[in-house]
């Protein structure tokens, strides 16, 4: 049972934000950036972020050459280039409000290893190019065959290599938790071990029941928004509102030990995005190959599974390092978000709830965005 000061000081906000990852944080930090008197509390039901934003590869990319023309495809050209505006204005915004150092933000360039069978969209970057000058004012994509040897790929596998010097990488982890201190300096209120169960429109405000930690016997805990809950729980959101389009994509990701002189630096793409890779502290993290099992990684399962895990091994082996042994140091997965297209959900659904979930596996890229735009709609 609360006591009366808990039920006092704790329990009503103008706003409740439903996720403290990414987007969650992006959009209290929207709020009290521009409200600096309202209260905010953001509701989180692991110890820390439970999908993907503290999971993810660290990329801070837009789309590579062969997944921009295979969304051209299966969007249109004018829905594919507005979403990557939106990423490219998201990655602006998040080094605008932390920082490069804050964020871990290395412009080393990304690039996108090509197979024989992938060669064929070369004949396409002239027009890429052409198409992303208005968004970047400058050439986006480039082909450095050259560096092939020189990051140490095998030749008779990777047949292309095309670099993006707009590409850069960050540390997860350092941005998580520069982002979590800012939002915490503002005055946002932010709860772990809170996991919502269900939320009421009262007609003059929102009731949100979350599980008491203490005990299951326990009643639950009504918190209450007098403004507004934004849900920001990406995979998860269909638990609170079932008839959202999306469903969840489990990434698996591998950290090697440090490896005596690696050879590549920068971010690196395979097979449309379905795989990626980095370098990290003379580490090499690999991730992907949900492509594999669509159905089965269609889970919230934070598990790795044996098959993916043995066939980003065999990428190292065979594409990546051949010839050059490692070692693994870890093995994680995170919950990504994905829809029948790669648009983002980003609206109000009444006057006392907003969500701003599905981003595609592009969270870093898009969260400051969205965040952004659900906090327009949580002020108007």
């Amino acid at each position: 049972m609360l006591s009366f000061w808990e039920q006092n000081s704790f329990l009503k906000y103008d706003f409740i934000i439903v996720g403290s990852g990414i987007v969650g944080l992006s959009a209290a930090a929207n709020l009290k950036e521009q409200l600096p008197h309202c209260s905010v509390l953001v509701l989180e039901r692991g110890i820390l972020p439970s999908g993907a934003s503290t999971k993810n590869a660290g990329f801070a990319c837009f789309g590579s050459l062969t997944e921009i023309l295979s969304d051209f495809k299966t969007m249109g050209e004018a829905a594919s280039l507005q979403l990557i505006t939106q990423r490219w204005q998201g990655l602006q915004q998040l080094q605008e409000r932390l920082g490069v150092a804050a964020i871990g933000l290395q412009n080393k360039g990304g690039y996108e290893l090509l197979d024989e069978q992938a060669a064929a969209a070369l004949e396409h970057i002239d027009d890429i190019n052409k198409k992303l000058r208005d968004i970047f004012g400058q050439k986006v994509f480039d082909l450095c065959d050259e560096k092939i040897a020189e990051f140490g790929f095998n030749a008779q596998a990777v047949r292309h290599l095309v670099m993006n010097p707009l590409e850069s990488q960050i540390d997860t982890g350092l941005m998580m938790r520069s982002l979590l201190g800012y939002v915490q300096r503002l005055g946002v209120q932010v709860l772990t071990g809170s996991e919502v169960l269900a939320l009421e429109n009262l007609g003059v405000a929102v009731a949100v029941q979350v599980r008491n930690p203490i005990s299951a016997a326990a009643p639950n805990i009504e918190f209450k928004a007098g403004r507004q809950v934004l849900i920001c729980v990406n995979a998860f959101a269909q638990q609170l509102l079932p008839h959202l389009n999306l469903r969840p994509g489990r990434g698996q990701v591998l950290m090697t030990k440090p490896i005596k002189n690696l050879k590549m630096s920068g971010t690196f793409h395979m097979d449309e995005g379905f795989y990626y890779f980095r370098d990290y502290e003379g580490r090499l993290l690999l991730g992907g190959g949900r492509n594999l099992d669509f159905e089965g990684e269609a889970t919230t399962e934070l598990a790795t599974t044996e098959y993916i895990m043995q066939h980003l091994e065999e990428k190292l082996h065979n594409v990546i390092i051949p010839q050059i042994p490692f070692q693994i140091e870890s093995r994680w997965a995170g919950i990504m978000a994905f829809g029948d297209t790669k648009a983002f959900i980003c609206e109000r659904i009444n006057p006392f709830m907003s969500v701003g979930v599905r981003c595609g596996g592009m969270g870093i890229a898009l969260g400051s965005a969205i965040g952004q735009q659900l906090a327009a709609f949580a002020i108007d």
